[in-house]
């Protein structure tokens, strides 16, 4: 019997997940959850280190409460957010929030020095304002006094990791999150570096998931109660984390991290960055094992979780008996245009979207459901058939993960739509893949297999979504 923890960060909330391996089958249990609030300070969002800090030393405190021999623990966050230490091993202030908006216009200003085509050639990346290249820009721009002094940059997970255990690293797949690694050498661009002002020097020893960083430092072993447990670096990017997780048999299968965000993907040997795939806004970020996820972000359920918040966050299984005896693909549109990213008001930006493109307005809650769900699901197949286009593998099956995997009428609509195979779960997956990457075990995707519960949902009605596809494109040209 194996006993790991994993710590997983999200954007609002953290769990301590403990994870058990027993006669090839792993199960888990949470022990530990807290929130991760992001705070205001001189005008900016930033995130609360000495929270985030405190909440990891208590879960670990309560490992050792109850007892619990672990073999190590692993932490991981969201992406592209780092914070500064200085020379003297102290963070400098409190790390940037990704959704700051002082990253506003900073890759316009960034590919003056180089160009938006060579960045892309460089990183596979796809250009968002808040990746951490543009981020270190603009506070470059800004002569930010604490990045001027800084000796180290680290990632969020490489930073808890490091008041861990004293060892400053650099894990690949978070680092990959960035947009300043040369995606073919697996290390930080010179070039890249040079345009900010930066120096490798400034950034940890580069590590892969599974590398052992050290053990729990004497301090926090004396805060803890805990001993001399190892501290690993596992896919310290969550989706990597999730995406280790894919109970798939074989490689012809491409995931789905659904979710309030999407993210459509394979796992590839190499990366793969072309004219195409930056005209369609594939990304290229590191996994485990030295692989690459090649993904397309898409919006997921964010659309129904704001149409929710002006209903009073009604039942999502009324919503979905609403939407069922609406009419099939009466209304469609493009998940990913730009009016839906944060409007006031996510009913009046579906009804001015469809008054747009010449439909009628939703009226009833069934109404917008169905047109969300139909929409999606023919997103999917559009980015689905991007992807097949792209990929260097064929591509039989779509394995879904996260929370969306719990969404059965999505998840049919889904198969209906791409016309292939479409299996559901596991809903935990970041917490699994994080537990695997610490085992190390060498058939890890066969021991999630078994031991998660899975659903597989079968193409049904082909010829009537065929011809829903060809209105949608229509629709969303």
């Amino acid at each position: 019997m194996r006993k790991f923890l994993a710590i997983d960060i999200g954007a609002t909330s953290g769990r301590g997940i403990l994870g058990v391996l027993d006669g090839g089958k792993l199960t888990t249990e949470e022990i530990a959850r807290f929130p991760n609030r992001i705070i205001k300070e001189d005008g900016h969002w930033m995130w609360d280190m000495q929270a985030l800090y405190e909440a990891v030393i208590a879960a670990l405190k309560t490992v050792a409460e109850r007892k619990i021999d672990i073999e190590s623990v692993g932490i991981d966050t969201w992406g592209v957010d780092f914070a500064l230490f200085g020379k003297d091993g102290k963070w400098m202030r409190n790390p940037y929030c990704y959704r700051d908006p002082y990253t506003a216009g900073e890759p316009e200003r960034f590919f003056g020095k180089v160009p938006a085509e060579k960045v892309y050639d460089i990183t596979g990346i796809q250009v968002m304002d808040f990746n951490s290249l543009f981020q270190l820009s603009a506070l470059r721009r800004e002569d930010d006094a604490a990045l001027k002094e800084a000796d180290k940059i680290l990632f969020m997970p490489d930073a808890l990791s490091y008041l861990l255990t004293g060892r400053q690293v650099c894990e690949y797949t978070i680092a990959s999150t960035s947009q300043m690694l040369n995606t073919r050498t697996r290390e930080f661009s010179e070039e890249l570096l040079e345009a900010l002002g930066l120096k490798r020097s400034h950034f940890g020893e580069m590590v892969q998931p599974g590398t052992t960083i050290g053990t729990l430092s004497p301090e926090v072993q004396k805060l803890t109660g805990l001993g001399p447990v190892a501290v690993k670096a596992v896919a310290g990017h969550d989706t990597a984390s999730a995406v280790a997780a894919v109970p798939a048999v074989g490689s012809n299968f491409a995931y789905l991290s659904s979710g309030t965000w999407s993210l459509m993907g394979i796992e590839a040997a190499d990366p793969i960055v072309t004219k195409e795939s930056r005209a369609m806004n594939f990304t290229n970020e590191g996994g485990i094992g030295g692989t690459i996820r090649f993904l397309k972000n898409i919006c997921g359920m964010w659309l129904l979780e704001q149409c929710r918040v002006e209903w009073g966050d009604v039942a999502y299984a009324l919503l979905i008996e609403e939407a069922l005896a609406e009419e099939p693909f009466g209304i469609l549109m493009n998940p990913d245009d730009s009016r839906f990213s944060a409007p006031a008001s996510m009913t009046a930006a579906i009804r001015d979207y469809c008054l747009a493109t010449g439909q009628k307005a939703p009226e009833r809650r069934g109404e917008y459901t169905r047109a969300i769900f139909d929409s999606l699901a023919l997103r999917y197949r559009q980015v689905f058939g991007w992807l097949r286009e792209l990929a260097p593998i064929p591509i039989e099956k779509l394995h879904i993960i996260g929370g969306g995997a719990r969404n059965r009428q999505l998840n049919q609509f889904t198969a209906n739509a791409l016309g292939v195979p479409v299996i559901a779960g596991p809903v935990e997956c970041t917490a699994i893949g994080n537990i695997m990457v610490q085992a190390a075990e060498v058939d890890s995707r066969g021991i999630i297999a078994a031991s998660v519960q899975t659903e597989t949902f079968t193409s049904q009605d082909t010829r009537t979504w065929d011809a829903a596809y060809e209105k949608f494109l229509r629709i969303t040209k």
